[in-house]
């Protein structure tokens, strides 16, 4: 059961109609509707107002989809593990990720309530996951809920300038306290390695220090924040020198100054200028939204640093005119600038995915979608002239379309003979659409051959871009016009453009080498 399943069957239960629900939480029926079918994403202040026009909690919420499924997760539509070769095809698409991700540096950072609703246990088992495929792992944990309770037991008011905590001497008692509890409980957690379970034989050794040097912030806004701090530096070589070791390390919101003063620090802070400095791989931050959600409440799973930065700069448009946005969160606020940060500061990829999914960090990591959002420096998509290299993940893309007969077979020595004919489209790393131009120049024309792209990655108009840039590449070489044969895609390119026609129509090289068997429709357009 997804949350949107358990969402529509708590409206039942309480004998409610969309419209009912709609005006209870000033929201338009139509985008209930889609977040209960599943086709839109709910974010976290959505999710709050639908709770609390339900009287329900998330947390029940979450527990009626692990319950439906049997699981501590939701199952992804897409993947049913109780099938063996569901579960073997997935497993043989995560080997490039299981490869890529040896020897790599990620930083993953995590607020207090990770360990405070006990869900550091499920993490610690993904984490070991991670560390038995050789990834250097550094941890950032938080402390918010855990100081907040020591102030509330100690009867001291919580000061707050722009989001940031005034650290008085009290105050710093707490944060000191709270600090230690937290990591010894996550290390007493990362020691555990009782046999039968996902930690058995995990040996995994923490080292955790005086790694992050600190400066006061000062005084903001005529409010002196005494001992609250920002990072001035982070001793790489000292942390650097623990991964090698093959230890797993752990920061805290704490940073120290060279006259022995101690700083209390933000989780984002730390974990975007250990990334900055260790030229970490990847950022990884657990939150609670399920990601970063655009105006309309969708879920974004891929954006650029320059579109983070257009969103930020909206949002605070609309908060300056009072308007407060319905579907960004309080930890959007928070992760997005520290993402964006990272990616100025040449972190790759920054990840931002929700605590609330076990084993969400395996699901981003180790499938082509993710759950989450990543941002990253550059698009991840990206046109080039295929590479010799190449061949085998072109052969992958196109042996399916082969063998239904969308495609003329070929082989491998035919297509490294060709390689220079193919463009390909890479996601990520990975070649997820190709097409080739065979150019006859003597009549100004040129074959688009051999489109294709996988069928996981068929929406978002891909295939127009690979048009597209075909169309760019032939007339940098003087060509006037592109044909096409197809037998079973002919209407895709009568709806962009190419017209049917003869075969005599074909340059005469190219009608010598006509299939009459195949009997393949000839399709033209001028470009």
């Amino acid at each position: 059961m997804s949350i949107g399943n358990a969402l529509r069957k708590r409206r039942k239960a309480l004998d409610l109609t969309l419209q009912e629900l709609a005006a209870r939480v000033d929201a338009d029926s139509g985008n209930l509707s889609r977040i209960e079918r599943g086709t839109q994403g709910v974010s976290e202040a959505m999710l709050m107002r639908l709770c609390a026009a339900l009287d329900c909690t998330p947390a029940y919420l979450y527990a009626q989809t692990e319950s439906a499924t049997g699981l501590s997760a939701p199952a992804s539509p897409r993947l049913n593990l109780l099938q063996p070769q569901e579960f073997v095809r997935w497993f043989r698409s995560a080997a490039p990720y299981i490869h890529a991700f040896g020897g790599r540096t990620f930083v993953i950072a995590f607020g207090g309530e990770v360990v405070d609703d006990g869900q550091f246990v499920a993490l610690s088992h993904d984490l070991n996951l991670l560390a038995s495929l050789e990834v250097r792992l550094v941890l950032v944990h938080g402390v918010r809920p855990q100081i907040e309770s020591r102030l509330k037991r100690a009867h001291i008011e919580t000061r707050l300038v722009d989001g940031l905590r005034v650290t008085d001497d009290d105050a710093m008692q707490a944060v000191k306290e709270a600090n230690g509890a937290v990591r010894v409980e996550i290390e007493a957690l990362l020691s555990m390695g009782l046999i039968n379970s996902p930690m058995a034989g995990a040996d995994i050794r923490v080292a955790s220090g005086n790694f992050v040097t600190a400066k006061p912030l000062g005084v903001r806004n005529g409010v002196d924040l005494q001992h609250t701090g920002e990072v001035r530096k982070v001793d790489e070589i000292g942390i650097r020198k623990r991964l090698d070791d093959g230890e797993l390390v752990l920061l805290s919101p704490l940073g120290y100054s060279p006259t022995g003063e101690v700083f209390n620090l933000t989780l984002e802070d730390v974990a975007v200028s250990a990334a900055i400095a260790l030229d970490a791989d990847k950022l990884i931050f657990l939150m609670d939204a399920p990601g970063v959600h655009n105006a309309r409440g969708e879920l974004l799973r891929e954006m650029t640093a320059h579109k983070a930065r257009n969103l930020l700069r909206n949002i605070d448009d609309k908060t300056g005119a009072d308007q407060t946005p319905q579907n960004f969160s309080e930890d959007e606020g928070y992760y997005l600038p520290a993402a964006v940060r990272a990616c100025d500061g040449g972190v790759a990829r920054t990840h931002l995915i929700s605590r609330h999914v076990d084993g969400a960090i395996v699901q981003e990591l180790f499938t082509h979608d993710g759950i989450g959002t990543m941002i990253t420096e550059e698009p991840l998509e990206t046109m080039r002239q295929a590479e010799i290299g190449d061949v085998g993940g072109i052969l992958q893309l196109i042996e399916p379309m082969e063998a239904e007969g969308i495609l003329v077979r070929r082989g491998r020595e035919r297509l490294e003979m060709e390689i220079s004919h193919f463009f390909v489209m890479e996601h990520d790393g990975v070649i997820i659409a190709c097409a080739a131009l065979y150019p006859f120049p003597d009549d100004r024309k040129a074959e688009l051959a051999c489109v294709a792209v996988h069928r996981n990655f068929r929406r978002g108009g891909r295939g127009d871009r690979l048009l597209k840039y075909s169309e760019e590449q032939a007339r940098e070489r003087g060509i006037r016009a592109l044909f096409v044969l197809t037998t079973r895609t002919e209407h895709w390119f009568l709806e962009r453009g190419f017209v049917e026609t003869d075969v005599n129509e074909l340059p005469p090289a190219k009608q010598q080498l006509y299939n009459f068997q195949r009997r393949s429709k000839v399709f033209v357009k001028k470009i």
